[in-house]
């Protein structure tokens, strides 16, 4: 049953709510675009969602998605060196593309690549944008074809233009190296992250988006950070084991022996 319209507006001033709260002064933008991409799935008529983060040098980086399967599709648009979110990021623009069947000619590489691994059939690009810049794009995934309604978009971009102002903050937008920093310190974490899902799944013989839930699910139970958690789990400062316990205080890794 879909939610009526006044349930869907209670949420969605919920996830702003939530989202500007992650602006403070100790905020980390990991948690923040983890956050925007769960709000996007539960929000908009889209099956899954991702987000991309150009660095110093302009070049994409894939910081968040809601599933594996997400991030594969933002993947194969990097690894083609074409896509939705490529335009969207070079023109700061948005590129809505109800099926992506019919958008071979504009980007043959990419659209052989899903047609051949991916799950999606639509996808919808919007940036996150600085005065007339993108400095990355959010993504949105449907498994069928057809175009996303214009409220929807509109409040896609509102979700991002919110993100986009937590990542930067104030002191970001008035000095560019603080920018790059923050974009770098973002990029980094994603590393970290991805580390430590790969230590979970190991661990536990699950597949990584299973170990990415189990991590995520440890840190919001304690209030803690998602990458500051996966470092201590890729630096072996917490024992694998604890996360398949659903509550408890935080154990340690026994320190390595001399």
């Amino acid at each position: 049953m879909s939610r009526s319209r006044t349930d869907r507006e209670r949420s969605a001033n919920q996830a702003f709510v939530a989202l500007a709260d992650t602006m403070v002064a100790d905020y980390d933008a990991i948690d923040l675009l983890d956050r925007l991409i769960g709000f996007c799935v539960d929000l908009l008529p889209a099956d899954a969602a991702g987000i991309v983060l150009g660095d110093a040098r302009r070049e994409l980086r894939v910081v968040a998605a809601s599933s594996e399967a997400a991030e594969l599709m933002e993947l194969l648009q990097l690894q083609s060196d074409e896509g939705p979110c490529l335009d969207c990021f070079q023109n700061a623009a948005p590129v809505s593309i109800a099926d992506l069947g019919d958008a071979v000619d504009r980007w043959p590489r990419f659209v052989a690549a899903v047609a051949e691994r991916g799950q999606f059939r639509a996808v919808h690009a919007l940036p996150l944008r600085l005065r007339g810049q993108a400095i990355g794009a959010l993504n949105l995934f449907d498994r069928e074809p057809g175009p996303l309604p214009e409220h929807d978009l509109a409040l896609g971009q509102a979700l991002a233009d919110v993100a986009t102002i937590g990542i930067l903050q104030e002191r970001a937008i008035r000095r560019a190296e603080v920018v790059n920093e923050q974009l770098q310190m973002a990029l980094t974490s994603r590393v970290t992250i991805e580390q430590a899902k790969g230590v979970l799944s190991q661990h536990f013989g699950d597949d990584v988006e299973a170990a990415f839930d189990r991590l995520r699910r440890y840190a919001r139970s304690r209030n803690e950070k998602l990458a500051g958690v996966a470092g201590k789990v890729v630096r072996r400062e917490l024992d694998p084991a604890v996360f398949a316990r659903p509550s408890g205080p935080p154990h340690r890794a026994p320190a390595p022996r001399p």
